[in-house]
């Protein structure tokens, strides 16, 4: 019997090096679509401009490509897509699901009694009914519908927003883009089947669901996958310093101590090859804890 059909996608962002978190994301994401005989689309997610590195996106493709996890599409750079993005927001336009906002951060923040979360403060519909200031460029926010939609996740389980999400910006004053909308758009377009990433993310699904079901496309299957935290218990961060894997290479680790290292981290103590680590491994073991990591960089050394 022929297999499922199966795709997924690396997304890294160009905003400094591949850490050890990343290298572990993309990893789960190898073992999957290998494991399943499907395929991987290499994308760039390099839409927020001024964050970009110069240098950072072939960087990130050759650690890839060290570390074995290769691809069978791309890459493909977001900043490349402005006419998908414009589409998409144009029949979202013609469904009257979307309206202009000319809120601030500061006002929103000032008028939402919701606490805030990782998605930031509720806002509170202040420009439903027309722009709070129409001298102002505008952003555009997506209505969100009511019930708020439900997450199943496939290392998570049922999730639940624990407050409403509130509308959101698919596009700001600026004309950027954002991450939730940008996404959305690529995944439908790419005819990815499975998203798989770190649980830091999974609160912003539900907005990703409803815009799924706003413009008619099947919405794929999530994986949040645990962090990998620092010695210090905070997630691994590009804006924090987390050490490189190109560190890790230039300190004479070969890509087998770093495959060993990283099978540990996934209950897979005994695996020392990509095919080794295709047999055994599976989200449904996959330990459920954020993997604290030393970050050690000596040859031989690893926690």
């Amino acid at each position: 019997m022929a297999r499922p059909y199966y795709k997924t996608r690396y997304a890294p962002s160009p905003t400094g090096p591949l850490h050890l978190g990343h290298a572990r994301t993309a990893l789960i994401t190898w073992l999957r679509a290998r494991a399943a005989g499907g395929r991987i689309v290499m994308r760039v997610e390099d839409l927020d401009a001024p964050r970009v590195r110069p240098g950072a996106a072939d960087a990130i493709l050759r650690d890839h490509e060290w570390l074995g996890l290769d691809w069978d599409e791309g890459p493909i750079f977001q900043s490349a897509q402005n006419e998908r993005y414009a589409a998409a927001l144009e029949a979202l336009t013609h469904m009257h699901r979307v309206y202009p906002c000319t809120c601030s951060r500061r006002e929103i923040a000032l008028v939402a009694t919701a606490p805030h979360g990782d998605t930031g403060p509720v806002y509170p519909g202040t420009c439903r009914q027309g722009p709070s200031h129409p001298e102002r460029t505008a952003a555009i926010r997506f209505r969100m519908p009511e019930p708020t939609p439900t997450v199943y996740d496939r290392v998570r389980g049922m999730y639940d927003a624990p407050r409403p999400p509130g509308d959101f910006v698919i596009r700001r004053a600026d004309g950027q883009w954002s991450y939730q909308f940008a996404v959305v758009v690529d995944d439908a377009e790419m005819g990815i089947t499975e998203v798989i990433r770190g649980d830091d993310l999974l609160s912003s699904t539900p907005w990703q669901l409803a815009l799924y079901e706003a413009l008619a496309v099947p919405a794929p299957s999530f994986a949040h996958v645990p962090l990998v935290l620092g010695p210090d218990g905070k997630r691994l961060a590009k804006r924090a310093g987390a050490p490189p894997i190109s560190a890790l290479r230039d300190a004479g680790w070969p890509p087998a101590q770093v495959w060993e290292l990283l099978a540990g981290s996934l209950g897979l103590p005994h695996c020392r090859t990509l095919d080794e680590m295709i047999d055994h491994f599976s989200l449904e073991t996959m330990p459920r804890a954020p993997y604290l990591h030393a970050t050690a960089t000596e040859p031989g050394a690893s926690d």
